[in-house]
């Protein structure tokens, strides 16, 4: 008898444990029912970390930059040296119209002995010593083929002499400056020979004066000298 009282008495016991077991894990849990709380927002996607670039030719880099400050620094001294060089070709330019009038002068006076006129070349080549001097020379066009980079057109005619594109005349002469222009020839450049001319038309014939009856006085119609006639008959 007495082992079937302990046996339900552990029975009970058991029983006893899982229902605190039950109302514990009950009290823990969200009651049913219960709305259930705000979900944690999506945490946002990282984006993908860019390609590091590939490592630079350094040395290929060096090169060219070492090129180029070369270049730059030849291209310096050069337009450098031919500042001073040219430095001078305004006030040279200046000069060159004051030699053309002493020119003009030389080449218009009546007598080439004449004092004034000696005075005036001695100007002229002193003038002309300076530029040389200084660089500066005159050129020769005439009889030139026309050249563009040293030559101004400012006509074409024909010509019986020179030929076709060459130079006829100089009607303001053309000034170098160590290998540079200076000032350009003004020229007439030549367009071949002249067309021939054509005939003159033969003139016209007068028209031939028409015959006159025979006994009709000058300025007197035939009907008239007719009826002169038949008067006289009839008298």
């Amino acid at each position: 008898m007495r082992f079937g009282r302990d046996r339900r008495h552990k029975r009970y016991v058991k029983l006893e444990e899982n229902e605190e077991k039950e109302k514990a894990a009950a009290a823990t849990s969200e009651p049913a029912g219960k709305p259930a709380g705000p979900e944690k927002p999506a945490e946002p996607e990282k984006p993908a970390e860019p390609e590091k670039p590939a490592e630079p030719d350094w040395k290929n880099l060096y090169a060219h930059e070492k090129a180029d400050f070369e270049n730059y620094r030849k291209r310096s001294a050069r337009d450098r040296e031919d500042t001073y060089r040219y430095a001078e070709a305004d006030i040279l330019g200046d000069i060159l119209p004051a030699v053309d009038n002493l020119s003009l002068a030389i080449l218009s006076a009546k007598d080439p002995e004449d004092p004034f006129v000696k005075g005036v070349k001695l100007v002229y080549g002193s003038l002309l010593s300076s530029l040389k001097n200084h660089g500066a020379e005159p050129f020769d066009s005439v009889g030139e083929m026309f050249d563009t980079e040293k030559m101004e057109a400012i006509a074409h005619l024909p010509s019986e002499t020179v030929e076709e594109g060459k130079v006829s005349n100089e009607a303001k002469r053309g000034w170098m400056l160590k290998g540079k222009v200076l000032r350009a020839a003004q020229v007439v450049v030549s367009s071949g020979k002249p067309a021939p001319a054509e005939p003159a038309p033969a003139p016209a014939e007068p028209p031939k004066a028409e015959d006159k009856p025979a006994g009709t006085a000058p300025g007197q119609s035939g009907e008239s000298g007719a009826s002169a006639g038949t008067e006289a008959a009839n008298g």
